[in-house]
């Protein structure tokens, strides 16, 4: 009787390990293109939460049937799944490519995630009734620095025709594609210029190839566009490695080049000269003139000036950032500061007013500035949902069917099958949501729709703590504040152990495998060998080691010790001002996005922690501190 008992206690694990095999097997047979083996494994999965994947593989194999019943059947489903509307996407591309509009026309309204290629597919049927605003509307797909699809040809092709789109559209956009480094494309649009203005394509590659060569060698007097558009495109990409170098050939030859091109130019080595930290910069900006600067451009002059403690030109440049630019939050916070210097605090206070409502690192600053401590405003959980709610959202399908594939590691179905469950919740929905997540140990899900409440909130939710008891040793042997640890372990990984980056960085506490195997030796960790990393103590013990280095090597400093664990010691140290630095300038002016965007959550998610385990904090504006000067001399450290 025992027996039994135990056997009819496994059955559902061992039903979940037959359908998970099942799915690998049919996953396999698609990508391999086996219909056969496909169809003898469908059957068994048919009553599953995976269904509508295994339907979707069994309609791709047969794309070209002549029977599309069962291609409409599936699409007049309830939109129960991403891989449906993925569906109904390559349904209709297929269908345009084949100038199928009266079935496109049915079928397009109901397309959830569109991309470039079905817009011009839209946009072509649209051509049969109303060409003007079909051209139209091409138009503004036109300006874009990458190749487009195929889709868009035949509509470009007649606003070029119509001109619609103009001659000067067509260097616009050649301009677009060298800013993008794309030679490709730029070449391909010379023979859409009127012949007169046609070049060789070859003074492209050679600019590309070797900028400072081409400058050198080049003459430049009474050059037509096109060369001047090599030109300009050489001394972009010299720009980009190297300010000084762009501007000493540029002072031989920017006389050759009339007023529109010089000030692009001095746009463009602005931009190169802020992410360089040159103190030119502004001069070089302000050397662009009335050139409308494009919204990179304009972010960085106002770096620029952050780093020049120039707060006329910090509100400046943000004033002349379009509306949508200036409500982020980055830039609301540097104006109201501006403002403060310039004598306005009136308008600063209103503008740290309303940013001090939100939960991120310029809110937690502008309540700072309002007089609040630490983690103003925030509270564990103004709701917690109950059993009910939870059991009742883990009970739908489509939650049950992320359940699945992430436990198969398919975290990329999984997270699209979240976001679409979770899309239209209210914010009880996100926290029971968020709750069966953490149970599930979805901590990067759980904090996913935890974070998108809008009202009601549990922060216990947005910011959780897995696997603390294995953290305390680490920490105090190698005495590491725990909420920094938490700080940084939630935007490396969002607690997730398997987490794999593009670059290889892996586990909990994302190390990179070189990096793992130095500290694996400086620790004298015998027997260690790659797959290791992967296992959550060894990750956690190179994790917090590594951490404690950099800590220790810019003076327990966690702002650069932070850029540092991110981007390498070098580079953290490399950033650093000739003068003292605010905190919070030295990360503004950090040149890489990544890092940038990384350092300042780091340190906001430091107070959240600090304040949820009860222990004494510091303000943000405390913990970033002052950035000393940088030193020139050279340091041995772990390589970046």
């Amino acid at each position: 009787m025992r027996f039994i008992l135990i056997l009819l206690l496994a059955l559902p694990a061992l039903v979940r390990a037959d359908t998970e095999s099942d799915y690998r097997t049919a996953r396999d047979a698609f990508s391999r293109g086996d219909a056969a083996r496909l169809d003898r494994v469908a059957g068994r999965l048919e009553t599953t939460v995976l269904e509508p994947y295994v339907t979707y593989y069994r309609l791709r194999l047969s794309w070209s049937a002549k029977d599309t019943a069962p291609i409409r059947r599936f699409l007049e489903r309830d939109e129960e799944s991403p891989v449906v509307d993925q569906f109904r996407g390559e349904w209709l591309k297929y269908l345009g490519k084949r100038g199928r509009w009266e079935e496109f026309g049915q079928e397009y309204p109901r397309l959830v995630t569109a991309d470039d290629e079905l817009t011009c597919y839209a946009l072509q049927m649209r051509r049969n009734s109303e060409e003007a605003e079909a051209l139209a509307e091409a138009r503004k797909l036109w300006f874009r620095g990458e190749e487009m699809p195929e889709s868009c040809t035949p509509l470009f092709a007649e606003a070029l025709k119509q001109n619609v789109i103009g001659e000067a559209d067509v260097w616009q956009r050649m301009r677009l594609a060298l800013e993008n480094n794309n030679t490709t494309l730029a070449k391909q649009l010379i023979h859409l210029l009127p012949k007169s203005q046609w070049f060789p394509a070859a003074e492209l590659s050679m600019a590309s190839r070797n900028p400072r060569s081409y400058l050198d060698r080049t003459k430049f007097e009474n050059a037509a566009t096109g060369r001047r558009t090599a030109a300009l495109y050489a001394l972009l990409r010299l720009a980009r490695q190297s300010p000084e170098m762009a501007f000493t050939r540029w002072e031989k030859i920017g006389t050759f080049f009339p007023e529109e091109e010089q000030r692009y130019f001095f746009g463009w080595l602005g931009f190169a000269g802020a992410q360089n930290h040159d103190e030119r910069a502004l001069a070089w900006f302000a050397a662009a003139g009335d050139m409308l600067l494009n919204p990179k451009q304009l972010a960085w002059r106002t770096r620029a000036a952050l780093r020049s403690q120039d707060w006329h030109e910090v509100w400046e440049s943000i004033a002349a950032m379009q509306p949508q630019q200036q409500a982020e939050g980055v830039w609301r916070y540097w104006k109201a500061r501006a403002l403060a210097v310039l004598g306005r605090p009136s308008d600063a206070e209103a503008i740290y007013l309303a940013l001090s409502r939100e939960y991120n690192f310029y809110g937690q600053l502008a309540a700072e500035e309002l007089g609040a401590g630490p983690g103003a405003g925030m509270v564990s959980a103004n709701y917690l949902a109950d059993d009910s709610e939870v059991e009742s959202i883990q009970a739908q399908q489509a939650i049950q069917r992320t359940l699945l594939l992430y436990r198969m590691d398919f975290r990329t179905d999984a997270a699209k099958e979240w976001y679409w469950a979770t899309r239209n919740f209210s914010d009880k929905q996100l926290l029971a949501a968020a709750e069966v997540a953490r149970r599930n140990e979805m901590y990067d899900r759980s904090i996913n729709a935890a974070d998108r409440t809008v009202s009601l909130h549990d922060f216990n939710l947005r910011y959780p703590a897995p696997y603390r008891d294995a953290m305390q040793e680490n920490l105090q042997v190698h005495g590491l504040e725990e909420a920094w640890v938490y700080g940084l372990m939630r935007q490396e990984s969002r607690f997730t152990k398997s987490a794999k980056s593009d670059v290889g960085a892996a586990g909990i506490m994302q190390i990179m495998p070189s990096t793992a195997r130095w500290v694996a030796q400086r620790m004298g960790m015998k027997g260690y060998r790659k797959g290791l990393i992967h296992q959550l103590d060894v990750n956690i013990k190179l994790g917090t080691y590594y951490m404690k280095t950099v800590y220790s090597q810019f003076d327990e400093n966690p702002v650069l010790a932070s850029a540092a664990y991110n981007a390498g010691p070098n580079r953290a140290r490399n950033w650093r001002g000739r003068q003292p630095l605010e905190g919070a300038i030295y990360i503004e002016t950090i040149p890489f996005d990544e890092t940038r965007d990384y350092v300042k959550k780091v340190m906001s998610n430091t107070i959240y922690y600090s304040k949820l385990f009860g222990q004494p904090t510091q303000s943000l504006k405390q913990r970033l501190g002052t950035i000393e000067a940088r030193e020139e001399k050279k340091v041995k450290v772990q390589r970046d």
